[in-house]
């Protein structure tokens, strides 16, 4: 049996490969004409195990990155000092990738044990996917390229890395006490759920999710009504799902630094110590947002009271709601100072605090 997975793994390995172990890291280095110091920075930088100078695990394949690599730099579109910097990233992104695509090949498998009984099927199964994988994630990158290269050229006067944007921070609520009592399928349920919902509803309001972190999604918009969008939908429609937690959000507005992917700057430390003190199924914004939303008639927002937060001492956030209708006419504002008179006026009361995680014994919430 053990030789048999051998087998196996030397067949998915020259198909994934694209050819046998061959080459030693100095070799592929000497081959595609690239200082041997800098082919080990791209090595550890791609996010792969330092292996020794005179082990054979490279392929013609990883000859001709490095050659394409160093062309990159040499014909300047990547600077000589960021080419690790672009290589981490990328090796960072793609790793994730690959392992979620791998778990999804080895349920196809488990799935259907005949697969398993036969170690050719396998490899041919993987030999007839991987040029499909390859073309859906060939069409994904070609479309976010073109999306990015839109906003670009619409605004050549911004700076791409350091501009301003709205950031956003939603966290489900009760998430630790959750994963305590949470089997594996009710956890897997909860989290694709949730990501599922805040991925469309980011796409669908023009924002961009920069990461999802466990039980939080990271995003960013490029104005502030696509930002309130965002969070007051998430929050809405995740508080209409039984088999979703309630959630709590916080928005910033102002200038970030935009590196490989991620965002930087206290932008994105106000967001996130906004998300900490929000009240389950509330948004809180800073007070630059808040400006940005008040003249804004969809958006309702009260002033809460200063407190302080790790790395601020009187941080004095806004509660975002969706304004509720008035009457309108002739008679509207006699009818709202008669209704106030009358002690009928309905009061600006504070949100209340809505049922927590769902149990993980069973679909419906419960009361914290």
């Amino acid at each position: 049996m053990a030789d048999s997975s051998r087998d196996l793994q030397q067949r998915l390995e020259r198909t994934l490969l694209g050819g046998p172990r061959r080459y030693t890291r100095l070799e592929v280095a000497e081959r595609a004409g690239v200082p041997e110091e800098r082919s080990r920075r791209l090595w550890r930088a791609l996010g792969f195990a330092t292996v020794e100078d005179g082990e054979r695990v490279f392929t013609d394949a990883d000859v001709e990155a490095m050659r394409i690599a160093d062309g990159l730099v040499s014909s300047g579109l990547v600077a000589p000092g960021m080419e690790v910097a672009v290589t981490r990233a990328l090796g960072q992104h793609l790793s994730r990738l690959a392992e979620w695509q791998v778990h999804m090949l080895w349920q196809l498998i488990t799935d259907n044990p005949e697969l398993a009984r036969n170690d050719r099927q396998v490899t041919r199964l993987v030999e007839r996917l991987l040029p499909e994988l390859e073309q859906v994630q060939n069409y994904v990158w070609r479309r976010h390229l073109a999306a990015f290269a839109g906003r670009a050229f619409a605004s050549p006067e911004e700076d791409l890395e350091t501009r301003s944007l709205v950031v956003g921070f939603v966290d489900m609520v009760g998430y630790t006490r959750f994963t305590r009592q949470a089997d594996e399928e009710q956890l897997t349920q909860v989290l694709d759920g949730f990501e599922t919902l805040a991925t469309e509803i980011i796409a669908e309001h023009h924002g961009r999710v920069v990461k999802m972190i466990g039980d939080e999604v990271f995003f960013v918009a490029d104005t502030p009504e696509d930002g309130a969008e965002i969070a007051l939908t998430l929050a809405e429609r995740t508080g209409e799902d039984d088999d979703l937690p309630a959630v709590r959000a916080g928005l910033a507005s102002g200038r970030v630094l935009s590196r490989f992917g991620d965002v930087y700057g206290s932008v994105v430390n106000l967001a996130a110590r906004l998300t900490s003190v929000a009240r389950p199924g509330t948004v809180l914004v800073d007070r630059e947002l808040a400006g940005e939303l008040e003249s804004l008639p969809q958006f309702d927002l009260r002033t809460r009271r200063p407190i302080a937060v790790r790395g601020y001492n009187r941080l004095r956030p806004s509660a975002l709601r969706r304004a509720k209708e008035k009457p309108t006419g002739r008679f509207a504002s006699s009818q709202e100072l008669a209704a106030e008179m009358m002690g009928l006026a309905e009061p600006a009361a504070e949100t209340p605090e809505p049922d927590d995680f769902p149990a993980a014994s069973r679909k419906r919430r419960r009361r914290r």
